[in-house]
């Protein structure tokens, strides 16, 4: 073999395979399908929960606080840590934590070993939620091949959601509680067997140092931010056990920008805040998400609480408005096309508003086509729609090295928009039921939920008008 052969042949083997793209964005996408799915499946468990491991009414509450609160409090540190040590690695780590966690608690046998097993669950999707969307970005160049990666990136992570209730209802009615974890052990184990083998590794910022500082403030300050969103549901929003962690969260989250603006590697460049799709995207994205995350939480208490479904039931009649979510965020790449992002986007959330208008005309004796299934496909097919554009846009102005943040970015913001808006609505429709059981006051409340969520989507829509920025995506 000549000199010039061995050197290809080294060459050759020394250069990574790249993997298919669709195989890429369907890895990414079933991360991000485990990790949205357990933020819901879990509600359909409760009941069960509490008889099997004897939880009282505010343990159980910390059954999906737990995971709430650790994956949006480490999202940050989890999408910059992505950027430092690499995607895939970060992929890996937040899987395999997360499918041990799972394992964990599925066996768990007391309240507290379910307590931190849903905890540490959080942590490893607060790692792994930043990377399936850096990866997926990465591996497919910006315009419109990103937009429609990103669409079934969105149609997954939003279908995940949709159908934690059935899933958790199925598992529930034929195996036992466990089984809403314990469910993701064999798929986490496929994944991270898929991802191992066939993901190529990729990191930005060689060099750099972690900002610890920063990192420990901007976790502390949104895990402690969450807590206290959390606490409103049991304690109301004057009390002290709400008022001293919101206000405590928000502090530390401006200390935190004060040593960014003063650190020479910071785990958040300032900068990219004055990015306009950037910092755009991500408020609308917190806003709407703040109607939209409620949306799943009160059509399953209608639907049980009012209707008398049972929770398999329940989960079956969500079913349409599952697939309206898929349809809306794979029809939003080719309308933004030709329209832009920034009017597919509005035109998504008014979508969404009129589903919420006629969602809060619900009462105690609705039909399930009125009352349920047409109002849910406008919602979900109108999210579906302006969830798409809001991430392409949010992620098609940073810097390379600054990929894994804006993910992470993404991401929080969705989830403490969507953490904020459930408790504010969930205050609301309580207070308007006045404590009762009965299903007319239930009915009240909930309706009285859906007429702010169109209020809050109507104003979104007007913000996302005025400050996107108005390009038309690339062919």
């Amino acid at each position: 073999m000549t000199p010039m052969l061995e050197a290809a042949d080294v060459t050759r083997a020394a250069r990574p395979r790249t993997p298919p793209t669709w195989l890429v964005v369907s890895l990414t996408c079933a991360g991000q399908f485990l990790v949205v799915l357990d933020v819901s499946v879990v509600n359909v468990a409760l009941p069960s929960v509490r008889t099997g491991l004897g939880l009282s009414e505010q343990g159980l509450q910390w059954v999906v606080n737990a995971y709430t609160i650790a994956f949006a409090g480490f999202m940050l540190l989890g999408g910059r840590a992505g950027d430092l040590f690499g995607r895939r690695r970060m992929f890996l780590v937040g899987l395999g934590l997360f499918t041990l966690a799972s394992l964990g608690g599925g066996l768990a046998q007391t309240d507290w070993q379910l307590l931190v097993a849903r905890a540490v669950q959080g942590l490893g999707a607060a790692v792994l939620a930043p990377s399936t969307l850096t990866i997926l970005t990465s591996a497919v160049p910006e315009g419109a091949a990103r937009a429609r990666a990103i669409a079934t990136w969105t149609a997954v992570g939003a279908g995940g959601g949709a159908a934690g209730g059935l899933v958790g209802g199925v598992l529930v009615d034929t195996l036992s509680w466990r089984w809403v974890l314990l469910i993701n052990v064999p798929i986490g184990a496929v994944v991270l067997l898929g991802a191992g083998l066939l993901l190529v590794e990729s990191r930005a910022g060689e060099g750099r140092r972690l900002d610890l500082p920063g990192a420990l403030l901007v976790t502390a300050g949104l895990a402690t931010l969450a807590y206290g969103i959390s606490q409103t549901e049991v304690a109301g929003w004057t009390a002290a056990a709400t008022l001293v962690p919101l206000l405590a969260g928000l502090a530390l989250i401006g200390l935190f920008l004060g040593v960014e603006a003063r650190s020479a590697t910071p785990l958040m460049p300032l900068g990219l805040l004055r990015v306009r799709s950037v910092a755009s995207a991500n408020v609308a994205m917190s806003v709407c998400g703040s109607a939209m995350f409620a949306m799943w939480f009160f059509m399953t208490l209608y639907a049980q609480n009012v209707l008398g479904y049972t929770p398999l039931e329940a989960g079956l009649a969500l079913m349409p408005s599952s697939l309206a979510v898929v349809i809306g965020s794979k029809a939003a790449p080719r309308l933004m096309r030709t329209a832009g992002p920034r009017v597919v986007a509005v035109l998504g959330t008014l979508v969404a508003a009129v589903g919420f208008g006629w969602q809060s005309t619900m009462s105690a004796d609705g039909t399930y086509v009125v009352a349920i299934m047409f109002p849910g496909i406008l919602m979900m097919l109108g999210a579906g729609m302006s969830a798409t554009p809001l991430a392409a846009l949010a992620t098609s102005g940073a810097a390379p090295d600054q990929a894994g943040l804006v993910s992470g970015l993404v991401n929080t913001s969705r989830t403490m928009g969507g953490s904020l808006g459930l408790a504010v609505l969930s205050t609301l429709a309580a207070a308007r039921s006045a404590g009762s059981g009965a299903p007319a006051a239930l009915t009240d409340g909930y309706a009285l939920a859906f007429r702010v969520g169109t209020a809050v989507l109507l104003g979104a829509a007007v913000l996302m008008l005025v400050w996107l920025p108005r390009e038309t995506l690339a062919r």
